[in-house]
């Protein structure tokens, strides 16, 4: 469910965020959708390929929707706030990366 309230910084959305994200199958198609996005864009980059842009766009895209739809059964934080989710989508990956995720999910108020 996308929240009524209005964000108005990143600071604020981010938890929010990391609240749409509560189920770790979610956040697993994240990761691959953000993954496989980011490798595209560079080798759109690289080959100046621009037909690769449906697929930057598709790969981001894609798993994350259908993670919200089917399985956190919310509307994606895109819709509202598409530049924060985007942002949001790295930011996650990164904190996970770096062990940092289980932390800032639970300030966020959620256990994982």
């Amino acid at each position: 469910m996308i929240n009524p309230e209005r964000y108005t910084t990143y600071k604020d959305f981010f938890p929010h965020y990391l609240r749409e994200h509560s189920k770790k199958r979610t956040r697993l198609l994240h990761y691959m959708g953000t993954g496989f996005s980011n490798l595209l864009l560079i080798s759109l980059i690289v080959t100046q390929n621009y037909y690769l842009i449906p697929l930057v766009l598709l790969a981001g895209y894609g798993p994350a929707w259908i993670a919200h739809f089917f399985i956190e059964h919310n509307k994606p934080a895109t819709f509202q706030y598409p530049l924060w989710s985007l942002i949001g989508d790295h930011h996650m990956t990164l904190l996970m990366l770096t062990g940092r995720l289980k932390d800032k999910m639970s300030k966020a108020g959620v256990d994982i």
